[in-house]
């Protein structure tokens, strides 16, 4: 007879040898927001570089990381596959990053990368992606989608792959079809980038489990959505985000996406969309994605392009009475892809004598000249306006530097895109000649463009929002997240450039015939 606790430990032993390991699910990703308008192509230097310093190319455990504590997607990966009891088998992600076409050499070499980590590893269960969904390359008009079919070529159409987009995706058939599952952020400001993480991975934790077996559908309403409109937290949007939200709560409905689309690219997917995914309900997700594809069509008539010129905008911020007020320059959209030098609305503070105010300006080389001046030393110098000749001429700046920096910032809470690390590069505060110690006027000059998405960029470097009058912000929507809760009033500026909100500033060539509001 076997004693008692020897016959416990055997059953323990058996069971260890019977035991079914964790399933393994490969991560990785290529995010790029590609503006085919911007002539600068995008190389795999930029990719490593990165924008603002945040980590250009994460790979292997570093992806792990330097990503669990952020608010992103990745880390909304990392979360959900804990939650759902798998492993990840982390690869590498490139971006994000924001510039003009991308060259065939860097979209070669990333995606064959990506696709050789994944087959490094022992084996894989699933295979989870985080692609911006608006990469555009030399060759490719959907470049996402081919990322996907290479993927799919190489591991077969029996392995789940779930895909998470950007709010901003111009999404097609194609990636629809090759993908498991598709799912966009709902938010612009993008705040929930974690979360929908978070929910693409528990959509491969239950696929894995068996418990779903997802199809979907999609829905194009032939129209351009305005990135002036695309807030979501405010009217005509709101509705349709709110009235997606409700969707995914009901039975049998595992995501629900309304995508706003990118008007920068010139492609034929351009455009909104909506993506519904249903447990085994064909009927019910085509049904669901054309009720929601028809409120977005039925707001058409409200989307009305008012936007004051740079020029306008300044008088108005001026006499507001309540301050600061933001002036959102979005001819010049980091976020968008532009060059972050444009100095329309530098112009008009400096020509209308405002008081109070402060703009954030990529310049290299004044940033040389303001280190080489000392601080307290006076620059006379121009600044801005180098890249290219869309985002105005260099203006003629004279000041004291205020302050030279290491450019490092970390933004905690969740912001647009959710990232936590933030790097300028050696950055300098240039107090405009003209400021008094009540009324002070700033321009940052950073050597790296830097997205605009947390007041820490302002407040690392001794400008503090709640004081200024007048605070200059280089995109449309993204940086509202970060400037709202201290601004009186926000203006978008129909200002000169890449990323201008009017598309009648453009020339498109592939877009498809007769959307409503391209002109």
């Amino acid at each position: 007879m076997i004693p008692p606790m020897r016959f416990i430990a055997i059953l323990i032993l058996v069971g260890l040898a019977f035991a079914q390991p964790r399933p393994v699910v490969g991560l990785g990703g290529i995010v790029h927001e590609t503006n085919t308008f911007n002539p600068q192509k995008t190389t795999l230097r930029d990719f490593e570089t990165g924008i603002g310093g945040a980590d250009g190319i994460l790979r292997g455990q570093d992806l792990i990381s330097k990503s669990v504590k952020a608010n992103n997607t990745i880390a909304g990966f990392i979360e959900g596959a804990g939650l759902a009891q798998y492993d990840l088998y982390p690869t590498m992600v490139a971006g994000p990053q924001t510039i003009g076409l991308v060259l065939d050499s860097a979209f070669e070499t990333l995606t064959n990368e990506l696709i050789t980590r994944l087959k490094q590893a022992p084996k894989l269960d699933g295979i989870l992606l985080f692609l911006h969904g608006t990469m555009v390359s030399e060759s490719f008009q959907d470049a996402d989608a081919e990322v996907v079919r290479r993927v799919r070529k190489e591991f077969g159409n029996k392995i789940p792959l779930v895909v998470v987009h950007d709010f901003h995706a111009n999404i097609t058939e194609d990636i629809v079809r090759n993908t498991t599952a598709l799912l966009t952020y709902k938010e612009c400001p993008h705040l929930d980038a974690r979360e929908s993480g978070v929910l693409g991975a528990k959509i491969m934790g239950d696929i894995l489990s068996g418990k779903v077996k997802p199809v979907q559908a999609l829905v194009k309403p032939p129209m351009v959505l305005n990135i002036l409109f695309h807030n979501t937290y405010a009217a005509p949007l709101k509705a349709i985000t709110d009235a997606s939200k409700v969707l995914e709560k009901s039975p049998g409905v595992l995501a629900a996406s309304v995508a706003g689309g990118y008007q920068y690219a010139d492609i034929e997917s351009m455009g909104p969309a909506v993506v519904v995914v249903t447990n085994n309900d064909p009927a019910l997700a085509k049904r669901e994605a054309e009720r929601l594809a028809a409120m977005m069509w039925e707001m058409r008539e409200e989307l009305k392009l008012q936007a004051p010129n740079p020029a306008e905008a300044v008088k108005l911020a001026m006499n507001n009475g309540k301050w600061p007020v933001s002036l959102m320059d979005a001819g010049d959209n980091i976020g968008g892809g532009s060059a972050g030098d444009s100095t329309f609305i530098l112009a008009e503070l400096l020509k209308q004598k405002a008081e109070a105010w402060s703009v954030v300006i990529s310049d290299p080389a004044a940033v040389q000249t303001a280190i080489r001046a000392g601080v307290g030393g006076l620059v006379d110098m121009p600044v801005g306006g180098k890249t290219d000749n869309m985002h105005g001429d260099s203006v003629r700046v004279r000041g004291r530097v205020k302050g030279i920096h290491d450019g490092r910032f970390i933004e905690t809470e969740a912001r647009h895109g959710g990232g936590r690390y933030w790097d300028m590069g050696i950055s300098v505060v240039i107090e405009v000649e003209g400021s008094t110690p009540d009324m002070p006027n700033y321009i940052l000059i950073t050597p790296k463009r830097t997205l605009p998405f947390s007041l820490n960029q302002l407040i690392s470097v001794g400008i503090y929002p709640e004081r200024m009058k007048i605070l200059v912000a280089k995109g449309t929507i993204a940086p509202q997240a970060a400037y709202a809760p201290v601004s009186a009033k926000i203006i978008i500026v129909d200002s000169g450039g890449v990323t201008a909100v009017n598309p009648a500033r453009f020339e498109y060539k592939r877009i498809r015939k007769n959307l409503f509001g391209v002109k």
